[in-house]
């Protein structure tokens, strides 16, 4: 029995050292080595590959903002030919996937008589590209393709290896050369629907490098009919009803979304977005309202909760549509069930400041505008640009009206009798203490939330500050105006620590200046602060008066809020500000009620015309053509006022008009530079570089000691490179 056994395993080793041979084209050396190959290294390889792309796919997360790529590969940097790709964009996964296809071609390979004898090789080809193209090393993956296209025409995978290497041409922007090659592909006949659908789709990715979005169209219909891959076959009709909406075919956008709603093997994330992506079609009044049932069902869904905030999104746009007064309510719960989007809590912060700035709350727009730019991290983009030079245009308006509303306090103080002062305080100081021993409550766990109300969804808003939304939204703005970003570290107030001693707290004490809460609370602290010297109170008037006229002009000439300006300029009036001021307001009061046709107007022209009859303001309204030769404001203050918010709406060759005028008409006055220098950033925006430094020299040499002067001499100094 023992000779047999001896016998057998001799056979056997025999046979194995007979097979491992890759010189000698027998059939047992073909079939052990292609077995060897297939179930053995590229296996392997296979496997690394899979797992690269679970980890690929796990890592990147689409952008539904905008219209989403048909292969969700994220290209940043391209990895050098010969290179190993180290910008992160490589998976140590599909190194490995590399490795075993080409040991699977230097082992294994049996090219004998200038023919291929393993029938795996075109395999671990194939597997070799796709490595180096998942590791976005494009130009070595068609290198790859290319060989097996080449050399094992009649391969089984040859079909594929073509499709592969066309994204590897649109990788390397080659579109014409890939549409080429799939358009010959596609004339084949008996195609497996599995390469319609990969070639289908390959080819709709070159058109779209090539904007030929009715060819995308055709295309991917023609990929989703074949319908062999969920994940691509969703993802494609997800695409076509982003495209048809960008055609404003809203009808094909909704039958596409629809349709991707009712695929049952659709990929959840993509069914969630069409329900949205189907509510941002809605146009009518019937059409909003039906979504809105339809996305207030989706709330109720467990499943759905990690798309929460974009579903509450999706309300408050819908309800903003129609006029519904709850968009500010689901947009601020949108903001608190976010956890990790930043772009969508920045696009719902921006949606939030924008109804603000349209009701003309400008303070309030401005803090959620804040918002977003201390959070972004795509700071050169053109919509945060837009963004920032918006809130730029804020900072007049949030500056001055914190003047009236500090100054407005303090004089209101002031004017009140010794015992209104008292009476006031104290009832102040007893909303303190009600505040503190409400916190105190809070510190020692005496106010507490039911799990029901912790877990209750609807609700945006709670006693505990920290489930108030809106409170935690104003407190992180407020920390970051005043603190910036700070790590979450001991003594993070201070952000030079390096002259920190042992004793932390008297170090901390020495550069803070902290009240003593203490004194908060009791009267005197707050009588010994009442203004009471009259020179004081004169300049805080004149400060109150100048910052309300201010916020009347930029409220009427750069937001077109007559309703805000005629508020501001008509309590001006009521303070019996000094005539520099006084008829100015009248003026511009004027202006507003002839442009209402309102009564008022005939009253105040009267008042101009009769009460100051020398004014400048008297003889343009009785002279109508003056203005239309010397512009229509009086003020050199005023007149610059004006001609720079023209700027700012980039009517640039009306600024150089009315400058030059303005220079000419001013001469001599201190306000000249500063038209020099406007007109100056004009000529730059309007005829370029060039124009711009000749423009700036100008101001530098005339007037080299005003801050106009050395301006122009640092920008030209900025610009120097650019020329």
């Amino acid at each position: 029995m023992k000779n047999i056994f001896k016998i057998v395993g001799t056979f056997f080793i025999i046979l194995f050292v007979a097979g491992c041979s890759t010189k000698k084209d027998a059939f047992l050396n073909r079939n052990f080595q292609a077995m060897a190959t297939k179930y053995n290294v590229l296996y392997n390889g296979n496997e690394a590959l899979r797992k690269g792309l679970i980890e690929l796919n796990s890592n990147y997360s689409d952008n539904y903002w905008k219209r989403l790529p048909i292969e969700p590969l994220k290209i940043d940097v391209l990895a050098l030919p010969g290179a190993k790709n180290k910008s992160g964009n490589s998976s140590i996964q599909f190194e490995k996937a590399e490795e075993k296809a080409v040991k699977a071609i230097q082992k294994h390979s049996m090219l004998i008589a200038r023919q291929e004898r393993n029938s795996q090789i075109d395999d671990a080809y194939l597997l070799l590209g796709k490595s180096r193209y998942y590791s976005k090393r494009f130009v070595p993956a068609l290198e790859a393709f290319n060989f097996v296209i080449l050399n094992y025409p009649n391969a089984d995978l040859i079909n594929e290896t073509k499709i592969w290497q066309a994204k590897t041409l649109i990788r390397l922007q080659n579109e014409e050369q890939a549409i080429e090659n799939l358009n010959k592909l596609l004339k084949e006949e008996e195609l497996k629907d599995k390469i319609k659908e990969k070639a289908h789709t390959a080819i709709a990715m070159a058109y779209v490098k090539t904007d030929s979005l009715q060819q995308v169209i055709n295309h991917l219909k023609k990929a989703v009919l074949a319908d062999n891959n969920n994940e691509q076959t969703a993802r494609n009709l997800f695409i076509l009803g982003q495209i048809y909406r960008e055609k404003k075919l809203i009808d094909s956008s909704n039958t596409s979304f629809q349709e991707l709603i009712n695929f049952k093997k659709a990929p959840f994330k993509y069914k969630i977005h069409a329900y949205i992506e189907k509510a941002k079609n809605a146009s009518t009044k019937e059409e909003v309202l039906a979504n809105i049932d339809i996305l207030k069902k989706l709330l109720k869904d467990r499943d759905n909760r990690p798309y929460l905030d974009e579903i509450y999104h999706q309300l408050g746009t819908l309800e903003t549509q129609i006029g519904l007064g709850d968009a500010i309510e689901y947009y601020k719960k949108s903001l608190q069930a976010n956890k990790t989007n930043n772009l969508q809590k920045e696009i719902t912060y921006q949606a939030i400041g924008d109804l603000y700035f349209d009701k003309a709350k400008f303070i309030t727009a401005g803090l959620y505008y804040d918002s977003i730019l201390n959070i972004t991290k795509e700071k050169h983009t053109k919509r945060i640009r837009r963004l920032t030079r918006k809130r730029n245009n804020l900072n007049e308006v949030i500056f001055y009206e914190k003047i009236v509303k500090t100054n407005d306090s303090i004089l209101k103080v002031a004017s009140m009798s010794k015992e209104e002062q008292i009476a006031f305080f104290t009832e102040y100081i007893e909303k303190l203490k009600a505040n503190e021993e409400l916190q105190q409550q809070i510190n020692t766990g005496s106010t507490f939330y039911s799990s029901n109300n912790l877990n209750e969804e609807n609700s945006s808003t709670g006693k505990w500050y920290f489930y108030n939304i809106q409170a935690v939204g104003f407190g992180e703005q407020e920390f970051q105006r005043i603190w910036g970003n700070r790590p979450l570290e001991d003594n993070w107030r201070l952000s030079d620590k390096t002259q920190l001693n042992i004793d932390n707290k008297k170090n901390i004490t020495q550069k803070e200046d902290i009240i003593n809460v203490s004194k908060k609370l009791k009267l005197p602290f707050y009588l010994d602060k009442v203004v009471t010297s009259k020179s004081k109170i004169d300049s805080i008037t004149k400060e109150r008066n100048e910052a309300y006229f201010k916020l009347g002009v930029i409220y009427k000439e750069q937001f077109k809020e007559f309703a805000l300006a005629t508020d501001k300029l008509e309590k001006l009036l009521t303070f019996n500000p000094v005539l520099t001021l006084l008829l100015p307001a009248k003026y511009h009061l004027y202006k507003i009620y002839s442009n209402q046709n309102n009564k008022k107007a005939i009253l105040l022209k009267n008042d101009i015309i009769n009460m100051y009859p020398d004014s400048k303001y008297a003889k343009i309204i009785l002279n109508p053509n003056e203005v239309l030769n010397n512009d229509s404001e009086i003020t050199p203050e005023d007149e610059y006022a004006t001609v720079f918010y023209k700027y700012k709406d980039k009517l640039f060759e009306e600024v150089i008009k009315k400058t030059t005028i303005a220079i000419s008409k001013y001469e001599g006055e201190k306000i000249v530079p500063k038209f020099e220098l406007l007109r100056a950033y004009a000529i730059g925006k309007k005829e370029g570089l060039e124009a711009f430094k000749k423009a700036l020299d100008f101001v530098a040499m005339n007037y080299p000691n005003t801050e106009e002067g050395k301006k122009a001499l640092e920008v030209i100094n900025t610009i120097k490179t650019k020329i």
